[in-house]
């Protein structure tokens, strides 16, 4: 994909655009920058295509961590079935979404032991990453006088090829390996929780769905092997995500038809028969969020140093870490880039394209937002336009290095 069909959704009658208000006049309402922007219309219609996808059987959740801004946080909870948590803040806010503890789940590594006792108190569903949190979870649950709703989050003996990251297979963080599985459920019948069933997530960012699809028949071949070694009802089967969204100039859609049609098989053929009323979760955080969010920023300086020419603006690596190359990228590639020019609708703004560095406001050289990248000519004052960052953004970047202030969010 190139710039222009990342910038499509959010050009309206020839200008560039969030929820139909025009960027420029945003920048006013919002009064400073940087900011993030969210389109509740393009969640809206991303979730309601993966629904469609997916079909009536599987239920949808969505990963808070991708973005836990409270306002989108709230307008996705009313049109998903599950939300998944990461830490007691978040789960704090998808319960102030209005979401219905029955219906949020609290995954990671390294839940302390007050998170634990939150979490069981609240009612939501505790995935397991370890034979010793299972004990504390446990041991909270005694404490309180409630029974605690758990999950195992299974590390399985596959990997997931072509994911931005890999979060299953070999030695991880994540979840119980999975020869290790037997012997916790065996000391799990002896303690008094409620065990509802098994949690895969074993890879992120996938673009290919042919791996996906694969992935997800080992899953499901995983999962129910796991569930007839309990000898109670089994009421949740969560088979992870991984749903990636086009970055970069040769990244293509994910095939969402072709994963939902296999999706809708194997729980149909397999897990049907076995399992007729046990809830079926797919669990997306970034293909549901982000696509629909800019990161608008403002030049404040252009400089050119021995023949190359850079553009400093006001952001940079400090809202948009993913962006600068410095979370996960092995080679850097650079993200869509746009300004608030391209699309104006203004006459007098002319053509004239450079080829520039966007560099931010931090004294480092890895505060970079693009390099040697063809943008329109930009002056100081003028917005630059970072797009696909919907997901994955302010909260996953160092806000307090150099103590640059935070950016505003607003959702249109």
């Amino acid at each position: 994909m190139n710039v222009d069909d990342h910038v499509a959704p959010f050009v309206h009658e020839g200008r560039l655009c969030v929820g139909g208000i025009e960027l420029h006049r945003l920048a006013e309402q919002v009064g400073s920058t940087p900011f993030f922007a969210y389109d509740r219309g393009l969640v809206s219609r991303r979730i309601a295509a993966t629904r469609a996808a997916l079909g009536s059987d599987i239920e949808l959740g969505f990963a808070v961590k991708a973005n836990p801004m409270p306002a989108l946080v709230q307008h996705v909870a009313g049109s998903v079935d599950w939300l998944d948590v990461a830490s007691a803040g978040e789960m704090q806010v998808a319960l102030d979404a209005g979401k219905e503890p029955a219906a949020v789940s609290f995954a990671g590594p390294g839940k302390t032991d007050a998170e634990l006792r939150r979490a069981v108190a609240a009612g939501v569903l505790l995935e397991l990453e370890s034979a010793g949190e299972a004990r504390r979870a446990a041991a909270a649950g005694s404490a309180l006088g409630l029974r605690p709703r758990v999950a195992i989050r299974v590390n399985p003996d596959f990997t997931v090829k072509g994911s931005g990251m890999r979060m299953g297979g070999g030695p991880q963080q994540f979840g119980v390996d999975v020869e290790q599985v037997p012997g916790l459920l065996d000391e799990l019948s002896s303690t008094d929780v409620a065990l509802e069933g098994f949690h895969v997530f074993a890879g992120s960012q996938n673009l290919h769905a042919e791996i996906l699809v694969e992935a997800q028949r080992q899953t499901v071949q995983l999962l129910l092997e796991l569930a007839v070694k309990w000898p109670e009802e089994i009421t949740y089967l969560n088979l992870g995500g991984g749903f990636g969204i086009p970055y970069f100039d040769r990244d293509q859609p994910l095939d969402l038809r072709a994963v939902g049609e296999n999706l809708q098989r194997l729980v149909a053929e397999e897990v049907r028969p076995a399992h007729p009323a046990a809830r079926v979760v797919v669990e997306l955080g970034r293909y549901l969020v982000g696509e629909a969010g800019l990161y608008v920023t403002r030049v404040v300086d252009r400089k050119t140093s021995r023949g190359k020419t850079y553009v400093v603006v006001d952001g940079g690596m400090h809202h948009q870490l993913a962006a600068s190359g410095n979370f996960g990228q092995v080679i850097r590639r650079n993200y869509p880039l746009t300004t608030g020019r391209v699309a104006a609708g203004t006459e007098s703004i002319g053509t004239e394209t450079e080829r520039v560095s966007v560099v931010g406001a931090l004294c480092t050289p890895l505060d970079l937002l693009g390099d040697d990248v063809e943008l329109q000519r930009t002056e100081p004052g003028d917005l630059v336009v970072l797009l696909q960052a919907g997901a994955y953004g302010f909260t996953a970047s160092p806000t307090r290095f150099l103590g640059h202030p935070d950016p505003a969010e607003i959702l249109v």
